[in-house]
């Protein structure tokens, strides 16, 4: 019987990226089959196709350059006191911003070393884990717990509107700020709408979506907006009202032999130390209790 091979196997075995062996295997262009909602690559007939294949436009074969190292970088979502800690902990990380769920793709793509998220799955009500499972369950990430944070409704000072619900927010006829669609904020807010009884076609919005968090607040403070959801740490930096609506977990992601390489322990030990703890007192809104927590081991 042929030895069956997952997706990240079989990239492994080809040098390749996922993302271009789910562009062969929509085009057709490579043996597999597909068992309980997975891919899966029959050995033996993935090195007779290997045989078959010549010239410029050939896949790589397995005993080509080993695949690159993933850049120093953590994409995904972006988290005011992470954005500290990797300045101040000289862990030589980069971050990569554009929202969890892009994020995610990023690291699967072998572009970031890590990624940060926090994406409720309505279903199940857990953060980021379920999200993990289903796009890198075969590989061997984990999922290490960073901080618990307030998400709720930035509005001006003095909350002028009186903004307490999001139900409220039709009524006052509030103009909403909105992040792009593969943001965990955004899909937070997705459900929160929905919950609420509310369809987007309820609401007044901008009509573009901002990249980040600290656009929802600018977008309040300059007067164009008058409330978004965003970190309580974005409306206490900027001086603006918060309205609290959920606690969620931010979470990290990274391949196991890759948190235990200086750039991702030197940023851990820093987290934990006194003054990242000061920093985020001072940020407001957050809880790390849980700081290093693993809530997903891979295979």
């Amino acid at each position: 019987m042929s030895q069956l091979l997952n997706t990240r196997e079989i990239a492994d075995y080809l040098r390749l990226k996922q993302r271009k062996v789910y562009d062969l295997v929509q085009r057709g262009e490579i043996p597999c089959t597909r068992v309980g909602g997975k891919w899966l690559f029959p050995k033996d007939q993935i090195d007779r196709w290997l045989s078959t294949r010549s010239g410029a436009e050939s896949v790589v074969s397995p005993v080509a350059r080993p695949a690159a190292a993933a850049p120093p970088v953590i994409a995904g979502s972006h988290d005011p006191l992470l954005e500290w800690c990797v300045a101040e902990s000289g862990c030589r990380l980069a971050l990569m911003g554009g929202g969890s769920l892009s994020g995610l793709d990023r690291f699967a793509e072998g572009a970031a070393l890590a990624c940060g998220l926090h994406v409720l799955d309505e279903v199940s009500g857990e953060h980021n884990v379920p999200f993990v499972r289903r796009c890198l369950g075969d590989r061997d990430v984990v999922v290490i717990e960073w901080a618990q944070r307030e998400q709720g409704l930035v509005v001006a000072s003095g909350n002028p509107l009186s903004i307490r619900t999001v139900a409220d927010l039709p009524a006052v006829r509030a103009r909403i700020v909105r992040r792009q669609p593969e943001a965990g904020a955004q899909r937070l807010f997705d459900h929160l709408i929905a919950r609420a009884g509310l369809r987007w076609d309820d609401l007044a919005t901008l009509d573009r979506p901002v990249q980040a968090e600290m656009d929802v607040g600018l977008a309040v403070l300059g007067g164009q907006a008058d409330a978004g959801l965003a970190v309580r740490a974005v409306a206490h930096q900027l001086r603006l009202d918060f309205v609290p609506l959920h606690r969620e977990r931010y979470d990290l992601i990274m391949h196991r032999r890759d948190f235990f390489e200086p750039p991702l322990q030197r940023l851990f030990r820093f987290a934990a130390s006194a003054a990242a703890s000061a920093k985020a007192a001072d940020l407001r809104g957050y809880d790390l209790a849980g700081l290093g927590t693993v809530h997903f081991n891979g295979p």
